[in-house]
């Protein structure tokens, strides 16, 4: 049974500028969660379809890891599958405003293993999500600080 974590927030600033905060990776982690690392795999960074990468969190000796590719690519989308503790997609979206964007991210998993499901759901769900929304406050600030 897959689970949805959605949010969205306003961001007065340019989708293009919006977008950049979601594909440039020293931007991204200016406001992922400090305890989340994104790394290429291989040498070089990108959002093309097909590139992969993995979203590490740092908890010392477990390290978990969700290793990620890109499985749909448009002006203003990225859309990341990923497969590991969690299997689903990372979708983020620009929607061009009148005055700035609509930002909206959707985190779509199935948790496999029963034990972690367990433990994400009675645990981790409430603060995923909060930390969800501190990460588009944190990317809000950052597009806005271009404009």
């Amino acid at each position: 049974m897959s689970q949805v974590l959605e949010q969205s927030i306003r961001i007065l600033a340019a989708a293009t500028v919006v977008e950049s905060c979601f594909t440039d990776l020293n931007l991204m982690h200016r406001w992922l969660n400090p305890l989340l690392r994104c790394e290429p795999v291989g040498t070089v960074w990108s959002t093309n379809i097909g590139s992969r990468s993995r979203f590490i969190i740092q908890i010392p000796v477990i390290k978990p890891t969700l290793n990620t590719v890109v499985i749909e690519r448009q002006p203003g989308l990225v859309v990341w599958a990923f497969k590991g503790f969690f299997q689903g997609s990372d979708r983020w979206e620009c929607q061009p405003l009148p005055k700035g964007t609509l930002l909206l991210n959707r985190f779509e998993f199935q948790i496999p293993n029963p034990v972690v499901s367990w433990g994400f759901n009675t645990f981790g769900a409430s603060w995923t999500k909060a930390d969800m929304q501190a990460q588009l406050r944190r990317l809000k600030r950052i597009a806005e600080s271009f404009e």
